[in-house]
């Protein structure tokens, strides 16, 4: 429990409570003094001066319909249709005034007595601002209609102006005595349709003119509304209003970073709203830019450089809003990721600071500790801000300096005193300062000099005098190649056509890359790489602004350069990549199939235009991020190779799902759909996708399967087709989407020849023909393949069907020592045309001992004995075929294990030779030996002859 106020403070209080009974009595209003009412109002007296003004003015507020009106929790908005204007302007001030003062009592009431939090306050305080701007306007409409008719285009539509609000009003998170941020704009031109007619420019200026007098001019009644109209454009010098025409070209050729940020709060307030939301339409491009927007840091120092100019002139240090640790700071900080990503991420674009900072959250680009220190500070900041001031409904942001005013300010926050909110405060805006220099800090990392060294290096490069003995002597070795690409890459066409900017991002960038380059392992091949990706973003300044920015982004960079051939040229080819390689975020990923299939159609859903192309362009961007991501995990050994193979399966499984569904859909949009229920049609994966066992750089083996009963439907579009041929450019359209090269990259390489009949038959099948040719026709090596087989896309039910289909074909019962021979010469076929081993490297895949036999052992086994354990028949993955072998009694433990561990390993190094664009084969050291051998054991004593009796100790 607090301690009781000062005897000052209650002096106060009393001596106001008591001059209210009187003006109430002087006026015949009854004031009841029951149900807490005198603690409220004087818990109000504490905090606020402007209340208690506002009851000596208006006394009948405290009447018990005044009361009822305070105790409201209905906004202004509920009554302001009812507030009549007078057709003076002098009594429609006043009205508006009067109203203002009341609603604005109400607020105080609500607020210091605790009967809304923070969030409904800001909010109710901006709908009535909004309420009192469209009653404004709505007077000066007519009022302007009256002497000049109406507005109108040039086709004589009706005009109306619009009222856009920026700021805290925009956001829907007003403070008390803010001003408010406007701009004011127009559709089209014409004119007015009066007996005076005005030009549509001259005429929206003059009603401009006059709502802002409505609100603004100060009167006997004080004032309605502070407006600030200085964010239109060219300011105090711009017009007051201009048409949708000139705002666009105004802000594509003249708009300044401060006004990207600016208009992410930005709304329509009054006029109509449809208006509002096509001219947030033509200007989303200018604030949210279609890639990752670095390049918004710039505009953020440029902002806080102002702010702290004038923070120091002024001797802002303890404002609430501008100082260190400030409300501002914290809205940097949230905007600032808004911009960079909201291109990108539509779930970013709104507008509160709250909601924006709960997107950014839930998005992962702001962690949960973070958010959380960042939400407190704001809290409590813009608690103590309203309470500032609402003690004498001032403009202000600074703490009072007497004491009595601090006590009061303390006391209404339910603090015991000054210096334990004053303590408060100092430790939340410790912890913005905290935060928002992280956010600043990559600057000071950037502007950290380079080796002198170095920029020499880059400067002869420049100059054309470099040479490969210069570079071998500054660490780089051999430096023929690299001196080459050094001297060519300042003469680059794309560089030539830099901005100033960009180029002097550029010559900042170059040497700190070399320094960071030549302390990799691999310093040749890392530069080299990072010489070809200037160039490649030569013309995108805001991938130059990432790695400028973050020296984080920049150091992982060079690192994975040197680390991952693959890797670069994904990032090379795909500069997007960029982004992951700052931020990873492996925890955020979705690696589950339902999970992915939903994060693409969020992905899709958040395009402003759904057409084929577009969509396809997304889901191939998404691949690639993901895929990069899962490359990232792998090669700084956060996740292991089974994981990482069977993630990349799931994100080919939902791919392949999203590319199928564009495609029926684009199909069914040009020749109507089949009859009957789902889309009869089925993807079977077969391979390493339908194995959970795919590598970064896999194709897919595909079979495409229908329900032969629609065959000789005909579908219901204008332009119908029999069901076959509806089907046959179904998987003709899956396989092309899937395979055609995009602006964003190609998604996959699809390989069909695992179809009936492989490449002489049919691209898809019926479902009969399918089974047919696996019951009869069907080689062992057919079987062995459908054992990996399983549904990854299409009809649920004709999936489930070929799934039971799978089951009883290979259940049959099949002679043991057939299948044993049948399997051993398939694989002794295959290593005789595809093993690449020899004494010094070992083929990962296809040598003796190595993945293939893992994977040929387990087939045999499962094809041998699912007749009499079908149990076996439920799993396709490698790792979990193992495990169901062992449980089958088909692998002793000692046996299972060491599969597993050869299994895994050998995965491992499979990948690995993948990120590095090496062929899968490795030097043949002790542990591999030692893997392959104990492979080979637990072959041989399987009873699966794999190498010929003459090769069975040769070191293939």
């Amino acid at each position: 429990m607090n301690p009781p106020e000062s005897a000052a403070l209650r002096a106060l209080i009393d001596e106001r409570y008591r001059e209210l009974e009187r003006r109430c009595r002087a006026a015949g209003v009854p004031l009841h003094d029951d149900a807490g009412v005198a603690e409220r109002i004087r818990r109000t007296l504490l905090a606020s001066d402007f209340a208690f003004d506002t009851w000596c003015r208006q006394p009948q507020l405290l009447s018990p319909q005044g009361l009822d009106r305070l105790r409201s929790g209905a906004d202004a908005g509920a009554r302001i249709d009812a507030l009549p204007l007078p057709d003076d302007e002098a009594g429609c001030m006043a009205a508006l005034r009067r109203f203002r003062h009341a609603e604005a009592l109400r607020l105080v009431f609500r607020d210091v007595n605790a009967l809304d939090e923070l969030p409904e306050t800001l909010s109710a305080t901006s709908v009535l601002y909004e309420s009192l701007l469209g009653k404004a306007l709505a007077w000066a409409g007519e009022a302007m209609a009256a002497r000049y008719g109406r507005s109108r285009d040039a086709q004589g539509t009706l005009q109306h102006l619009l009222v856009i609000g920026f700021g805290k009003l925009g956001g829907s998170e007003l403070n008390f005595s803010s001003d408010i941020d406007l701009v004011f704009a127009y559709p089209h031109g014409g004119q007015s349709d009066g007996a005076r007619p005005l030009d549509n420019s001259e005429y929206f200026v003059r009603l401009g003119r006059q709502l802002v007098r409505l609100l603004n001019e100060p009167t006997m009644d004080g004032i309605c509304a502070r407006v600030d109209m200085r964010l239109r454009p060219f300011g105090n010098a711009g017009r007051l209003a201009l048409s949708f025409a000139a705002m666009e070209q105004y802000y594509q050729s003249e708009g300044r970073d401060w006004e990207r940020y600016a208009w992410i709060k930005a709304r329509p307030v009054a006029g109509d709203r449809a208006d509002g939301k096509q001219l947030q339409e033509l200007l989303r491009p200018f604030v949210y830019r279609k890639y990752l927007d670095y390049t918004a840091f710039a505009g953020l120092r440029e902002m806080k450089a102002l702010i702290d100019a004038e923070v120091a002139r002024k001797d802002l240090a303890d404002n609430l809003k501008l100082g260190p640790g400030g409300i501002r700071e914290i809205e940097f900080i949230v905007q600032l990721v808004q911009l960079i990503r909201g291109g990108r991420e539509p779930s970013l674009r709104v507008r509160g600071l709250l909601p924006a900072l709960a997107a950014c959250e839930a998005r992962g680009h702001i962690g949960a500790q973070r958010a959380r220190r960042l939400r407190e500070a704001y809290v409590l900041l813009r608690r103590a801000e309203n309470r500032v001031q609402m003690l004498r409904d001032a403009q202000t942001h600074d703490i009072p300096d007497d004491a009595l005013s601090r006590e009061r300010i303390a006391r209404s926050l339910d603090y015991a005193d000054w210096d334990t909110l004053d303590a408060a405060l100092a430790e939340h805006r410790a912890i913005v300062s905290e935060e928002f220099a992280a956010v600043l800090m990559p600057e000071h990392g950037r502007v950290a000099a380079a080796p002198v060294a170095d920029v020499r290096l880059w400067e002869r490069a420049c100059d054309e005098t470099l040479d490969a003995a210069t570079l071998e002597a500054s660490g780089f070795v051999p430096a023929a190649e690299l001196a080459d690409a050094l001297l060519k890459l300042p003469q680059a066409s794309a560089v030539r056509a830099m901005s100033p900017r960009s180029r002097e991002r550029l010559d900042r960038l170059l040497p700190q890359l070399l320094g960071a380059a030549r302390a990799t392992p691999a310093p040749v091949p890392a530069l080299l790489r990072l010489c070809r990706l200037m160039q490649a973003v030569a013309r995108r300044s805001s991938y130059l602004a990432l790695l400028d920015e973050q020296p984080a982004a920049r150091r992982r960079l060079v690192r994975l350069f040197a680390d991952s051939a693959f890797l670069a040229e994904r990032v090379i080819a795909q500069p997007l990549l960029l982004d992951d390689v700052l931020d990873p975020r492996i925890d955020q990923l979705p690696f589950r199939r339902a999970d992915i299939a939903a994060e693409i159609s969020r992905v899709l859903g958040a395009l402003d235009e759904r057409d084929a192309e577009t969509e396809l362009e997304r889901i191939t961007e998404f691949r690639s991020s993901t895929a990069f991501r899962l490359g990232l995990a792998f090669n700084d050994g956060r996740v292991d190779a089974e994981a990482t193979a069977r993630r990349l399966a799931a994100l080919a499984e939902s791919v392949v799902g999203a590319v199928l569904a564009l495609a029926e859909r684009d199909l069914a949009a040009r020749h109507g759909r089949l009859p009957g229920e789902g889309s009869g049609f089925a993807v079977l994966g077969y391979g390493s996708l339908g194995g959970e066992e795919l590598g970064f750089a896999s194709d897919l083996d595909l079979v495409f399967v229908f329900d032969g009963q629609r065959a000789q439907a005909m579908s219901d579009g204008e332009r119908p087709l029999e069901g076959y041929r509806w089907y046959q450019r179904l998987a003709q359209r899956v396989m092309n989407w899937l395979t055609v090269l995009t602006r964003a990259g190609r998604l996959y390489e699809v390989d069909t020849r695992l179809r009936p009949d492989g490449s002489k038959g049919l691209l898809v099948s019926s479902l009969d023909a399918f089974v047919a040719y696996q019951q009869s026709r069907a080689w062992t090596w057919e079987h062995q393949a459908l054992l990996r087989a399983r549904p990854v896309a299409g009809d649920a039910a004709l999936g489930a069907e070929l799934a039971a289909v799978r089951r009883d074909i290979l259940a049959v019962p099949r002679e043991h020592a057939a299948v044993l021979a049948d399997v051993a010469s398939m694989r002794q076929r295959w290593r005789a045309e595809r093993d690449r081993s020899d004494e010094r490297q070992f083929d990962l895949k296809q040598g003796l001992g190595g993945l293939l036999d893992i994977e040929f052992a387990l087939q045999g086994l499962v094809l041998a004995h699912a007749a009499q354990q079908p149990q076996l028949l439920g799993v396709t993955a490698n790792a979990a075929l193992i495990e169901a072998c062992r449980g089958a009694g088909l692998l002793d433990a000692e046996q299972a294990a060491t599969l597993a561990a050869a299994h895994a390993e050998l995965l491992r190094r499979a990948l690995a030779c993948t990120l590095d664009l090496r062929s899968r084969l490795a030097p043949r050291d002790a542990p591999l030996e030692q893997l392959r051998a104990s492979v080979r054991g637990v072959t041989d004593a399987l009873g699966f002859a794999f190498a010929p009796a003459a090769e069975a100790s040769a070191p293939r």
